[in-house]
């Protein structure tokens, strides 16, 4: 499909292909697989602040529900395009399978620069696309999240449209909405306490101690600024972090409280913060650290860049950071890399969480969800692990070949229909 073709979703299938061949999958499975389930594509009309309507492209993609509803975030971003939300549908339907939840994957987004919008014009987007998508949604058959440029605030907008047109409250129909309509304790921080515990599991199969651990995080947004946190928590040093401005530096380790305090509540650039010497995001990829987390957008590690990168494990935050031939330069020097559907999928398990909370009506504490999060993501890591060493492949290979065959189990025992 010409409208799939861009450099994300051919990224996504590559590495589907690469794991199929070595699997050898049902040719006719491969087939199926390589392609969204349904696609959608609306137009949002949105009245502005000045009276002018304008009309913004959304999209909704469903890449596979043989396991159960699809599940995926919504993103608000200029880029934004249907290959490219095909692309992360697909990798969400691996994440989940991986992570053993009973979700297929899905992804929307809308074609916008949300920081350019005010309020209400965010809010009448938000429910002319949920309205747009309806459907589709609902807690027994899609279930949207927060993604880059959408948060707790969209998902109760989007949560209350779904609401206005049934008639009642259905807290189900998002994840990463505010506690007070059914959203989760931990869940703002998910996704980088998944990759924390994820690293500390590589850190301990590599022998080495976390206090003698460095770390550089590319993107210091709602990932990598709780990576940052829970990582220094945990006694490891952060010596870098950036955004799409640029970043900072210092070798003998960045206050991370303070510096979220100024850029996330202040407002202050990275490089204003006065917590360290000024980088550019491609000087924070080829720092000495131990721990290298890109946290920001795809295709940030390629072929070009990879040979210079000094980290020893590279823990990817965000989705399709490190292209295939970069993967190969990677695993030739020796980084241990912990790929995207593995180590950030720490979001979308503890979305299962508000899931099944809202469903059950039935809310859990803080601790629970620490302790249920780490417990799946690690074992997850194990399997991982356990299955690149005795098939003798990489990590990435043997993440998308279990989570690959878990859907192809799923669709074998269902069959065809009709």
């Amino acid at each position: 499909m010409q409208e799939l073709d861009t450099h994300t979703f051919r990224l996504a299938v590559a590495q589907f292909d690469e794991a199929a061949e070595a699997m050898q999958l049902d040719p006719a499975l491969r087939q199926r697989l390589k392609l969204p389930q349904r696609s959608l594509v609306v137009s949002i009309p949105v009245r502005m602040d000045d009276g002018r309507v304008e009309v913004f492209t959304g999209y909704r993609v469903q890449h596979d529900s043989s396991r159960g509803p699809c599940k995926g975030g919504i993103r608000y971003h200029p880029d934004v395009n249907l290959g490219e939300v095909a692309a992360l549908a697909m990798w969400m339907t691996w994440k989940c399978a991986l992570a053993g939840l009973p979700y297929g994957g899905a992804k929307g987004g809308v074609k916008v620069a949300p920081k350019k919008l005010s309020s209400g014009e965010l809010q009448r987007l938000t429910r002319r696309y949920a309205a747009e998508i309806y459907p589709l949604i609902g807690p027994d058959k899609d279930v949207p999240a927060p993604d880059v440029g959408t948060d707790a605030q969209i998902m109760a907008w989007f949560m209350d449209t779904y609401s206005q047109q049934v008639g009642f409250a259905v807290p189900g129909v998002v994840t990463g909405k505010p506690l007070v309509l059914g959203g989760s304790l931990g869940r703002e921080e998910a996704t980088g306490r998944g990759v924390v515990y994820v690293t500390l599991e590589a850190l301990k199969h590599l022998n080495i101690p976390i206090d003698r651990t460095t770390v550089a995080i590319q993107g210091f947004g709602n990932v990598g600024s709780h990576t940052a946190l829970i990582m220094q928590q945990h006694g490891a040093k952060v010596v870098a972090v950036s955004d799409v401005s640029g970043g900072i530096y210092n070798p003998k380790g960045l206050d991370v409280a303070e510096l979220v305090r100024r850029y996330r509540i202040a407002g202050t650039r990275l490089q204003d913060a006065k917590l360290g010497d000024a980088i550019t995001n491609e000087e924070l990829l080829q720092l000495d650290c131990t721990v290298l987390v890109p946290a920001a957008l795809s295709e940030q590690i390629t072929g070009k860049n990879a040979h210079t990168l000094r980290c020893r494990v590279l823990a990817e935050g965000a989705n399709g950071p490190t292209t295939l031939d970069a993967d190969r330069i990677l695993g030739d020097n020796g980084v241990f890399i912990i790929p995207d559907i593995l180590a950030n999928s720490g979001g979308v398990i503890v979305s299962y969480f508000e899931w099944v909370q809202d469903l059950q009506r039935f809310f859990w504490s803080a601790t629970d969800i620490q302790s249920r999060l780490q417990s799946i993501i690690t074992s997850a890591f194990q399997r991982t692990l356990h299955f690149a060493t005795e098939r003798r492949t990489s990590m990435r290979m043997a993440a998308l070949m279990s989570g690959i065959q878990e859907v192809a189990e799923a669709h074998s025992q269902r069959g065809l229909y009709p």
